[in-house]
């Protein structure tokens, strides 16, 4: 018997009312550990560490902001696969109009790619500073792990639940000694989690671009995939019960999620806000640690970035694929699939482009694609002809109306930004 089939035969004996404690909640525990990846990728990184730089603990309450957002639609996500055994890619297919699905389809297909660029750069960025070795060799190292990490899916889910959790817990660990080496205002650092503040303009867009990349395109799909099929449901009782051990699992997940990038902004408000406040790109901060807080420091930063990156990188391809088999019933090989989504990153370095700069374009893409999964949940999770009886309330439906809003709103800004356009919210900021 399989690690996966024996997991499902354990989960049954949970339902049926016939084991029970934490080691029996546990079983449950996955899909919302591999979703939230896409919240703690190398694209968090960059603006993290800009935040606690330039700002030292003042933006704090924005990653707690966007930390509650992700934790709501993570969560409509997760209930749509168990309620309906469908992805949301499959919803979507199956509900609306033929054009209207290629076209979801090709967006969502480039945002793949896009975010597995961003995740695939920050790991061979990791590796190429840890080992200094050149970017394309770090970047070979990178597929060659990923790969074999990917690999782990013929074998069931729980596998690569697993591993993509001991992945995120080398991050934690990671942030924890950060935080215990670099010297933390513990009371600024509370103050700037409770205290809404924007201190200038530069500060707003840094902001836009937290709480902008916070819903991943790629996430929201890949969540309702993750829950379509792991536990055999018998009865709607045990239907509710998944249900609630995954609302749990969200919460938990992302709130880790959430502590990390938080602590991520911390070490950046100590180490850098003081005399380094210009500090913004990955390969700036790692030089900048090392005499600062000393080489162990620095190399927890790497090895924190090389497990993002890694880890991303195998749940981007992941999402890619559901993405491709849900809307057209197409499956590839994953050697096939993670070749494809490597290629742009290879090019991207052979052309001599910054890999920062990179990074900032595949946000961009990520921003103009984030509309067509964000909007498709909120129209499936109200439904009761998809949902039944737990299609969303109103109360919940306002608030990820409300959080749908503020998301893409900022994403306007963050895209009007880099297209260079001028817009009356991006004058001076006054202090909220």
């Amino acid at each position: 018997m399989s690690p996966s089939d024996r997991t499902r035969l354990e989960m049954s004996a949970v339902l049926a009312g016939k084991r029970h404690g934490l080691r029996a909640r546990l079983l449950f525990v996955g899909p919302a550990v591999i979703a939230s990846v896409a919240y703690m990728d190398p694209g968090n990184y960059a603006t993290n560490i800009q935040a606690g730089a330039g700002y030292g603990y003042a933006l704090l309450w924005v990653v707690l902001l966007a930390n509650l957002i992700a934790m709501l639609f993570q969560g409509l996500s997760a209930r749509l696969g168990i309620v309906t055994g469908k992805n949301l890619a499959e919803l979507c297919r199956d509900h609306f109009p033929r054009p209207l699905v290629g076209v979801m389809w090709a967006v969502s297909e480039v945002a793949a790619m896009a975010t597995d660029l961003a995740e695939f750069l920050g790991g061979a960025i990791g590796l190429s500073l840890l080992l200094d070795l050149p970017l394309i060799v770090g970047m070979a190292i990178t597929a060659i792990v990923t790969y074999a990490i990917l690999l782990a899916q013929g074998r069931g889910f729980r596998p690569i639940e697993l591993i993509i959790g001991a992945l995120v817990g080398v991050i934690g660990l990671c942030y924890l000694a950060e935080i215990l080496i670099a010297p933390i205002d513990w009371g600024a650092a509370g103050l700037g989690l409770v205290t809404p503040a924007m201190p200038d303009t530069a500060a707003l867009t840094i902001a836009v671009g937290i709480i902008g990349a916070t819903v991943m395109p790629h996430a929201i799909y890949l969540h309702s995939g993750l829950t379509q099929t792991r536990a055999v449901i018998h009865s709607e009782a045990e239907r509710a019960k998944v249900l609630r051990f995954s609302d749990v699992e969200v919460v938990a997940a992302l709130a880790v999620a959430g502590i990390v990038n938080m602590a991520m902004v911390m070490m950046a408000a100590s180490a850098f806000h003081t005399g380094h406040s210009e500090v913004s790109e990955i390969e700036t901060a790692y030089h900048t640690l090392t005499p600062l807080l000393g080489a162990a420091a620095a190399g927890v930063f790497l090895l924190s970035l090389i497990a993002s990156g890694i880890s991303s990188s195998v749940v981007g391809t992941m999402a890619g694929q559901m993405i491709m088999q849900g809307f057209l019933r197409v499956r590839i090989p994953i050697w096939l699939r993670r070749l494809v989504t490597m290629l742009p990153a290879f090019a991207v370095v052979a052309a001599g482009v910054n890999a920062t700069q990179a990074l900032v374009v595949s946000q961009v893409i990520l921003s103009i694609a984030l509309p067509v999964p964000m909007i498709a949940l909120i129209v499936f999770a109200g439904r009761r002809d998809v949902m039944g009886t737990y299609a969303a309330g109103p109360l919940v439906r306002g608030l990820a109306v409300a959080g749908a809003v503020v998301v893409l709103s900022l994403n306007a800004v963050l895209l009007a930004g880099a297209f260079g356009l001028d817009l009356p919210v991006l004058g001076p900021v006054a202090q909220s």
